[in-house]
C-alpha cells in the first residue's frame, strides 16, 4: 500500500574543506567500467587503458591494508598492516569527541558531539569488476558535516564515486553527499532534506537513494521507520515507489546490492538501467527459524554478497546469513552467546563472532558448529566498557580492537583461530575502521 508523503524540505549547500593535512588529491572522474558493484549498470572508465588512474595517487602492486583507531578524545591514528608503521592522522574537537566510525574502505566518517567529521585514509582499492586497482595518496582531514550529534552513515561499494547517505537521528536531517568531492576535498551535498526525528537511513543506491519515513499509522513508533522510499538524483521520491519496512534498521552494501533490514526480514536495492529495483527477502516461517528475532544489524566481507547478523540479544536465536545473491536467509544454531558477529564469505563458508568474554570465535557457516576460539582477547575491555571491542576482517585475517587493553589482534581465522600478531596501541582504541579495501 502505498502511504502520501509530506513534503520534504529542499537545499542544497557546499561546503568548504577544512584544513588540509597534505597537498589536495584530484578526484577521479567516475566508476570503473563493468557492472557496478552495488547492482548497477555500466559506467564509463574515465581513464581508459590507465583504468581511472587518479592524478596525485600511486597505483600499487597490493592493496595497502591499514587499520584506523579512534581514542575518546579523538585522536586519529592509522595502521600500515605491511610496514607496522602508524602515524597520525587528525585530532577531532571537543573532548569526548568520537562516538562512532563508518568507512568505505577509503573515508572515515566520525561522529562527534559537533557533527560529523570525514577523513580521506589516503588508500583505497579500485573494484574493476574482473580485477582490481590500488592506490595510495597522502592522508588528510576533509570536513565536517553539521546537523546533530547522532547518525547512521551509509555508503555503496566505490570510495571514489557516488554519494554517501547521512542521517542525523535527533535532527531528522539527512544529506547525501557527492563523494568525488570528498576525494577532491570538499564535503559537497548533493541535497539536504528534513524529516521526523527518528531512527532512520539514507542510502545511496546507483544515483539514487533509500529514504526511511517515521511510523505513521495507528499505533505505529514514530522513533522508528515504517517504510522506505526511493529518491531520484536530487533527492525526490520516486512516484510509486515506497515499500513497507517495519522497524528498518541496519544497512549494508554487498556485491550484489544494498541491504535495509527490516522486522519481517530485507530489502534488497540493485540498478537496472538507471532505474532501482526493490525485491523483499523475508525471513523463513517455518522450522526453527519460526519465531527468530530479525537481525538489527549486517556485517561482513567488503565485496562479498553474504552478511552476518544476530538473531536477538547476543544471538539468543542464533545468527542469520543473508545471501544476497541467491536472496535467501540462513538460521544457524549456534552454541555460544555473542556480541558480534561478522561474515567472511569464504569458500569454507566461515563466520566470526565475538563472545561477551572478549573471545573471538570461528563458526562454520554451513551448520553453526564451533570451529575454533581464541583465549578472552578483549576480556577487560568486555566487563568495563571502555570502548566497544570492534572485529574487522578481510579474506584471510581478522582484526579484533581491545580498548582497555590498548591492543589491536590480527587472527588466522583458518588456523584455528590463531593470534598471528597483536598491535599495542599509544592510545585507547575506541573505535576500529579497517581501510584500503
Amino acid at each position: 500500500m502505498n502511504l502520501p508523503l509530506p513534503p520534504l524540505s529542499r537545499g542544497t549547500r557546499a561546503m568548504a574543506a577544512v584544513t588540509l593535512l597534505a597537498p589536495a588529491l584530484l578526484a577521479c572522474g567516475g566508476a570503473p567500467s563493468g557492472p557496478d558493484p552495488a547492482g548497477g549498470s555500466p559506467a564509463e572508465d574515465p581513464g581508459g587503458d590507465d583504468h581511472g588512474a587518479v592524478e596525485g595517487a600511486r597505483e600499487l602492486d597490493e592493496p595497502a591494508l591499514g587499520l584506523t583507531t579512534v581514542d575518546p578524545g579523538g585522536r586519529v591514528r592509522h595502521l600500515d598492516l605491511l610496514s607496522e608503521d602508524t602515524t597520525d592522522l587528525a585530532r577531532l574537537p571537543g573532548t569526548g569527541a568520537a562516538s562512532t566510525v563508518h568507512t568505505d574502505g577509503r573515508f572515515l566518517y566520525v561522529q562527534g558531539r559537533e557533527g560529523l567529521q570525514i577523513l580521506d585514509s589516503g588508500v583505497w582499492t579500485w573494484d574493476h569488476v574482473d580485477h582490481f586497482h590500488y592506490y595510495r595518496a597522502e592522508p588528510r582531514e576533509v570536513g565536517a558535516v553539521p546537523g546533530g550529534s547522532t547518525s547512521t552513515v551509509a555508503t555503496t561499494t566505490s570510495s571514489t564515486s557516488g554519494g554517501a547517505g547521512v542521517f542525523f537521528t535527533d535532527s531528522g536531517e539527512a544529506a547525501m553527499l557527492d563523494v568525488a568531492s570528498l576525494a577532491d576535498g570538499e564535503t559537497a551535498e548533493r541535497y539536504r532534506l528534513e524529516t521526523e526525528p527518528h531512527d532512520g537511513m539514507l542510502v545511496p543506491v546507483g544515483d539514487h537513494a533509500l529514504l526511511t519515513r517515521a511510523g505513521a499509522g495507528p499505533g505505529s513508533e514514530r522513533s522508528t521507520a515504517d517504510r522506505v522510499v526511493v529518491l531520484d538524483a536530487g533527492g525526490e521520491p520516486v512516484p510509486g515507489a515506497e515499500h513497507a519496512c517495519r522497524r528498518a534498521s541496519g544497512t549494508i552494501a554487498t556485491r550484489v546490492g544494498t541491504v535495509v533490514g527490516c522486522a519481517d526480514g530485507a530489502l534488497l536495492a540493485t540498478v537496472t538501467d538507471g532505474e532501482v529495483e526493490v525485491v523483499r527477502i523475508p525471513v523463513p516461517q517455518g522450522g526453527r527459524a519460526r519465531g527468530a528475532a530479525p537481525a538489527t544489524s549486517f556485517a561482513g566481507r567488503d565485496g562479498r554478497p553474504t552478511v552476518a547478523g544476530l538473531a536477538g540479544p547476543r544471538g539468543r536465536d542464533g545468527v542469520w546469513l543473508l545471501d544476497t545473491r541467491e536472496q535467501a536467509w540462513r538460521l544457524l544454531d549456534v552454541s555460544v552467546p555473542l556480541t558480534q558477529v561478522t561474515a567472511v564469505d569464504d569458500e569454507d563458508e566461515h563466520v566470526l563472532g565475538l563472545t561477551p568474554d572478549g573471545r573471538v570465535v570461528v563458526i562454520d557457516g554451513t551448520d553453526g558448529r564451533l570451529l575454533a576460539r581464541t583465549r578472552p582477547l578483549a576480556a577487560r575491555s568486555m566487563a568495563s566498557g571502555t570502548g566497544t571491542p570492534t572485529l574487522v576482517v578481510d579474506q584471510q585475517r581478522a582484526y579484533l580492537s581491545a580498548p582497555a587493553e590498548r591492543r589491536v589482534h590480527e587472527i588466522d581465522f583458518a588456523d584455528g583461530g590463531r593470534i598471528s600478531r597483536t598491535f599495542p596501541t599509544a592510545t585507547v582504541p575506541a573505535l576500529l575502521a579497517g581501510t584500503g579495501r
